[in-house]
């Protein structure tokens, strides 16, 4: 399967730490090689740069791990490809406009007989289930809100059970983000984490790298992560239940549903 990784910052914040371990399993600690993206969300800016080649021997790769891009969202992806050539329209993240926001979906997971309609308000450029997933749920958010933007809560209380939905066509971890803040899915694999005061010492589990968090935040930040695995050793990394869906906002969970199980109880 493909990775995810996401950051959602009380602050602008950098991820380089975090993207250089998560780049290595881009085709060095792990077998991911088939493309790679990642987004920067920032108020009204959203910057998404993809590449069709391996995260672990990109260039460009090893030079946004090496500087800081600070955004509020940050959105990244390491493809496997299941559905799809190996072709940049291919590549994660998908981006698409509504609302008056930029919105930028990641899928990691594979969806078998899914061909929902659509009315050419949203059109897949490449060939992916990921792609025709996320243009579905971008026309099913026009038909239900119009032009109306919703805040947070009330949108992922709409796209839960849309998600659920698609959940039963295969695998369906995603992230979606439209800058304001970051709504997490997982239907098989999924961890997150909270980062706040006081920072500690943490190392990364796919490389030799190894950073005193006190020294790069300071006393007011406060970020989540998300993650397909933990990226780190010596954090509190918590899986995601089955059919879970957070959003995190300024560095909180404002939102969070029941699993699966919890509902079929």
């Amino acid at each position: 399967m493909c990775e995810l990784f996401a950051l959602n910052s009380r602050q602008p914040a950098a991820a380089t730490f975090s993207l250089s371990g998560f780049a290595a399993r881009g085709g060095r600690t792990a077998d991911h090689v088939d493309g790679w993206g990642v987004a920067f969300h920032e108020g009204e800016r959203c910057e998404v740069t993809v590449e069709d080649t391996p995260a672990a021997e990109s260039a460009l790769a090893r030079h946004l791990a090496q500087h800081p891009v600070r955004a509020r969202n940050i959105l990244a992806h390491i493809r496997k490809a299941t559905q799809g050539a190996r072709t940049l329209e291919n590549c994660h993240p998908f981006r698409r406009e509504w609302a008056g926001r930029t919105w930028v979906f990641a899928h990691n997971g594979c969806l078998k007989d899914f061909s929902p309609a659509l009315d050419g308000s949203f059109t897949p450029a490449g060939q992916t289930d990921s792609e025709r997933a996320f243009c579905w749920l971008m026309q099913r958010l026009q038909q239900h809100f119009g032009s109306r933007l919703p805040d947070w809560p009330e949108l992922a209380a709409t796209l839960t059970p849309w998600l659920h939905e698609i959940a039963e066509h295969g695998r369906f971890n995603l992230l979606l983000t439209d800058g304001r803040a970051m709504l997490a899915h997982a239907s098989t694999r999924l961890h997150w984490l909270q980062r706040r005061p006081p920072f500690g010492h943490v190392s990364l589990r796919d490389g030799d790298l190894s950073v005193d968090l006190a020294t790069v935040n300071n006393p007011a930040d406060r970020m989540a992560l998300v993650s397909t695995e933990p990226l780190t050793h010596g954090e509190a990394w918590q899986a995601f239940a089955p059919g879970e869906v957070r959003v995190f906002q300024d560095g909180d969970c404002v939102f969070v549903s029941e699993g699966l199980a919890a509902l079929a109880a």
